[in-house]
């Protein structure tokens, strides 16, 4: 089976999503947070020129607060120094939003498992959202602790790029940050799981969708997500559509954790639309 990387699956999908509109469409490729990325616009050329190099200009912004591989980014920063002081308001926010998906999974979001990517036997009381402070004036990490937002992070920026598209004017786009969210439509979005290729297609209008996979990394051993409480993940893949990127990237990372029975009192906790499964023997669930 040809390998493929988390950045690779989610490409399957963008172009099943785009291929029935493009004859009517703009395209622009491009990169976020070291992987690809697109934008897909449809109205007058004058007007979606415009929206692009604003929307562009919003990527950027969001890459230098949350990406993990920029070592001059507020996360980088907060990583280095163990605090922010003060926070910017997109950074306070985007934490605030983890709060939410952390309480909601009982902990199975949890952006401090940072420390096992960098320490893989590291002190579990290291793996511990509740000892991030977060205030108005100050985010304070616990001593030794670092942390990732690559669970949501991709979700965020596809909602900044959104939301400056519609105040642009723009009322039909697809955006691809690593997650999809769509302005108008329908537009026709596939999930593809790493072991079996394509196992479905939703139509997305004025939503979002975020697909995890803890083997969207094939190449190497160690499972892409891992697990906060020491366990081990529960799917092959997990789709979540939601009314934002950011829910949907957060929940969907921790659903892969997730027991089935579970899932409908994190849908309705988390406001989210359908949440779409499938195990390693590529069974399919829905909820």
């Amino acid at each position: 089976m040809t390998q493929l990387t988390r950045r690779r699956f989610l490409t399957i999908s963008a172009a099943m999503a785009v291929a029935p509109r493009m004859a009517t469409a703009s395209t622009w490729r491009g990169y976020a947070l070291g992987g690809q990325a697109e934008i897909t616009l449809r109205g007058p050329s004058d007007l979606t020129r415009a929206a692009l190099n604003a929307a562009i200009n919003t990527l950027r912004r969001g890459e230098a607060l949350f990406s993990l591989y920029d070592p001059t980014s507020t996360l980088s920063q907060l990583n280095r120094t163990g605090h922010l002081r003060p926070p910017p308001p997109e950074f306070l926010n985007l934490l605030g939003e983890a709060n939410t998906v952390h309480a909601a999974t009982n902990g199975l979001f949890d952006p401090t498992v940072q420390t096992l990517w960098q320490t893989p036997n590291a002190d579990p009381s290291l793996i511990d959202w509740t000892r991030v402070q977060i205030a108005p004036d100050a985010i304070t990490l616990g001593a030794g602790q670092t942390i990732t937002l690559n669970g949501i992070a991709q979700g965020a920026i596809t909602d900044m790029v959104t939301a400056t598209l519609r105040d642009h004017g723009l009322t039909d786009c697809l955006v691809n940050m690593g997650e999809f969210a769509a302005l108008g439509g329908p537009w026709t979005v596939g999930i593809a799981d790493p072991l079996t290729d394509v196992v479905a297609t939703r139509r997305l209008r004025n939503g979002a969708i975020a697909t995890s996979s803890p083997l969207a990394d094939l190449r190497g051993t160690a499972p892409h997500i891992h697990h906060p409480q020491g366990g081990a993940p529960l799917w092959s893949t997990v789709s979540v559509e939601a009314p934002s990127a950011t829910r949907a990237d957060a929940a969907s990372t921790a659903l892969t954790l997730t027991p089935l029975t579970d899932f409908a009192r994190v849908k309705q906790a988390l406001d989210l639309t359908r949440i779409t499964a499938v195990d390693f023997d590529g069974n399919i669930r829905t909820v």
